[in-house]
C-alpha cells in the first residue's frame, strides 16, 4: 500500500497505531461512541440502532473498477464494472484520506474474509463512524489476539469517509457518490454514502475478483448442513428467502450470504450476517429475530421514542432496513464456518407474475440457464415508478458484484457439481393464483415444507411433470403442500391469463439471456422457456 501524506494514516502504513485511533475497539466501547458521536439508540432488545443517513442502500451506478493493463482481460467490463483512471482514483483517495486524517477520532479494524485459511485474505477497515466499525466487526471473521498481534500488513484496505460528498469534477465520478476498487493497490474507497452495506459487498467484489483466479467458485448464496453431512447452497436476490430459508433449526448455518466452493468444500466468506428487518417476527424468523440482541446493528429501522422497541413494520425510513449480527448470534450456527461441497442447490426466485412453479428439478443444462439468467421480479411499491410486475434478472444472482464474466462462475459451478453430483432446484417463493395484486404469495410455510422434501430426498423420487412453456420438471405431489399449488396454472381462474402472463415472462428470459449466448453451449441455450 503506498504510504500517504497525512501523519495518522501514514502512521497506520508503518504499523503504528497512533492516539485517536481506535483499533478493533471493544463493542462495548462502540456503543459509547456510536451514542456520543453518532446518534446511536440502544434498541429494547440490545441492539445498537443507527442511521446510514440519505443514502438507505448501494450505489451501484456509483461503483468504479480502476483499470490496469494487469486486469484488462480479467474484468467483465460494461455498467457493472465501470473503469475509472489510476489519476481520478488518486484524486478520490487523497480526498478520503485527508477527511479521515482530520476526524478527531477514527476507528480501524483488522480482520479477515474467508474461514478457509488457504483462502482467506486480511482486511482493514479505516472509517470515522463508529457504527461501521461494529457494523463490519460483525461482518468480518474477528481474530483471535494473536490473530490481531501477527496481523502485519492487510492484503486489502478500506477507506470510508462515507459523510464526505465525492467531488463531481473528478473524471470517473458522476455524482456526490463513489465507491472505487482498485486491485492493483489493495484498496477501496468510499465517498459520499454511510451505507454500511457497501463495505460488506466491497469485500465480497474483492472474493468474487481473487478467487475465480485461484480456480475458487465464489457464490452470493446462503449455506447450511444437515445431520448427514447433506449440504444445501440458496442462491437468491434480496427479497427471495435467501437468509429466512437457510435459518433452520435443525440445519446448522455455515452462512446466510456470501460463499466460496472449492477442491475441499463450502466456506462463508463473512464472520456476521446480515438480514433484512422488514416485517420480521419470532413467529416467522425466530433465529433471526432472537439474534438481535447486544452487538447487533440495526440500519434505518424507527424505535418507539419511549420503550425503544423497534417497529419491524415501520418501513418510513425505508423498507431495506437491515441488522447485523455475528454468526455466533445463530444458535445452531457451525463454527468454524466451513463445511463439505454441496448435495443441493437451490436457486430461490420470487416470481410476481405468477407462473413459475413453486419448485421444479433442473437438468444440469438448466442449472447453468438459470444461473446465468437470475431471475426474479420487482413488485408495485418496492421503487418509484414500478407499477406492474417488473422482470429483474441479475447474472450469477447476484451481477453487481461480478467482476468476471458471468460464464466464469457458470462453468465453475457446473464443474463442481459434476464433480460431486450436486442436485439443482428452482424454488419459487413469490405469486400463486395470479400476478401481483390478483394472486397471492406462497405462504412461507409450504416453501419451507419444499426444502424440507429437497433435504430428505422425497423430492429426488418423486413423479414429475414437464412445464409445458418453461420446459421445467415439476412435481406432481410433496408431503403437506396442497397439489394444486404444484401446478401454478391451476391456481389462476382465467387460464388464458396465466398463459398469456407466461409467455410473456418467457419472452423476457430470451431476450435476457440473449446477451450470453455468444459464450454458452448449445445444450445450455436450449435450456431455456420453450416458446
Amino acid at each position: 500500500m503506498a504510504t500517504a501524506t497525512k501523519s495518522r494514516i501514514a502512521l497506520l502504513c508503518q504499523r503504528e497505531f497512533p492516539q485517536g485511533i481506535m483499533r478493533n475497539t471493544a463493542p462495548a466501547r462502540l456503543y459509547e461512541e456510536a451514542i456520543k458521536y453518532d446518534q446511536g439508540q440502544i434498541t429494547s432488545t440490545g441492539g445498537l440502532a443507527s442511521s446510514s443517513g440519505d443514502k438507505t442502500g448501494r450505489s451501484p451506478k456509483d461503483k468504479r473498477i480502476v483499470h490496469q493493463s494487469s486486469i484488462e482481460d480479467d474484468v467483465w467490463w460494461g455498467d457493472i464494472n465501470i473503469p475509472m483512471s489510476e489519476e481520478s482514483f488518486e484524486k478520490v483517495r487523497q480526498r478520503a484520506i485527508d477527511f479521515l486524517d482530520e476526524c478527531p477520532h477514527f476507528y480501524v479494524l483488522d480482520a479477515f474474509a474467508g474461514w478457509d485459511p488457504s483462502c482467506r485474505i486480511k482486511i482493514r477497515v479505516i472509517c470515522s463512524r463508529a457504527y461501521h466499525a461494529l457494523f463490519m466487526h460483525n461482518m468480518l471473521i474477528r481474530p483471535t489476539a494473536q490473530e490481531l498481534a501477527d496481523f502485519g500488513t492487510p492484503d486489502y484496505v478500506i477507506y470510508n469517509a462515507g459523510q464526505l460528498a465525492a467531488d463531481p469534477s473528478i473524471e470517473g465520478v458522476d455524482s456526490e457518490t463513489s465507491v472505487a476498487i482498485n486491485f492493483d493497490r489493495g484498496e477501496m474507497v468510499i465517498l459520499g454514502t454511510e451505507y454500511a452495506g457497501e463495505m460488506k459487498k466491497g469485500v465480497f467484489t474483492i472474493m468474487n475478483y481473487l478467487m475465480p483466479k485461484r480456480n475458487v467458485l465464489s457464490m452470493h448464496c446462503s449455506c447450511n448442513v444437515g445431520e448427514k453431512h447433506d449440504v444445501s447452497l440458496f442462491f437468491g436476490l434480496s427479497g427471495t428467502g435467501k437468509t429466512t430459508l437457510s435459518a433452520d433449526p435443525a440445519r446448522p448455518l455455515v452462512g446466510d450470504d456470501e460463499h466460496c466452493w472449492n477442491e475441499d468444500g463450502v466456506f462463508n466468506i463473512e464472520g456476521g450476517c446480515y438480514a433484512k428487518c422488514i416485517n420480521l417476527s419470532a413467529t416467522n424468523e425466530p433465529q433471526i429475530f432472537d439474534a438481535i440482541r447486544y452487538g447487533a446493528v440495526l440500519e434505518n429501522t424507527v424505535q418507539d421514542p419511549v420503550t425503544h422497541e423497534v417497529d419491524y413494520d415501520d418501513v418510513s425510513v425505508t423498507q431495506n432496513t437491515r441488522c447485523s449480527y455475528p454468526i455466533e448470534f445463530i444458535d445452531n450456527a457451525k463454527i468454524p464456518c466451513v463445511t463439505d461441497s454441496a448435495k443441493n442447490i437451490v436457486f430461490l426466485t420470487c416470481d410476481a407474475f405468477g407462473v413459475i412453479p413453486p419448485v421444479s428439478k433442473l437438468t444440469p443444462a438448466q442449472a447453468m440457464y438459470h444461473f446465468i439468467s437470475g431471475y426474479t421480479a420487482k413488485v408495485a411499491g418496492t421503487e418509484v415508478g414500478v407499477l406492474d410486475p417488473e422482470a429483474t434478472f441479475s447474472a450469477c444472482f447476484g451481477a453487481a458484484f461480478l467482476v468476471w464474466h458471468p460464464t466464469k462462475y457458470a462453468e465453475l459451478l457446473a464443474d463442481q457439481m459434476t464433480m460431486h453430483g450436486t442436485s439443482a432446484w428452482l424454488v419459487n417463493t413469490g405469486w400463486s393464483g395470479g400476478a401481483f395484486g390478483v394472486g397471492s404469495r406462497i405462504s412461507l410455510k409450504y416453501t419451507r415444507l419444499i426444502i424440507d422434501a429437497i433435504h430428505n430426498g422425497s423430492l429426488a423420487i418423486a413423479d414429475y411433470t414437464t412445464d409445458p412453456i418453461f420446459g421445467l420438471n415439476v412435481p406432481k405431489s410433496c408431503t403437506g403442500v396442497p397439489g394444486r399449488i404444484l401446478q401454478p396454472r391451476g391456481t389462476w381462474q382465467d387460464s388464458a391469463a396465466f398463459d398469456a402472463a407466461a409467455k410473456t415472462l418467457a419472452q423476457k428470459f430470451r431476450e435476457n439471456f440473449a446477451a450470453y449466448e455468444d459464450k454458452a453451449s448449445d445444450e445450455v441455450k436450449q435450456a431455456g422457456p420453450l416458446v
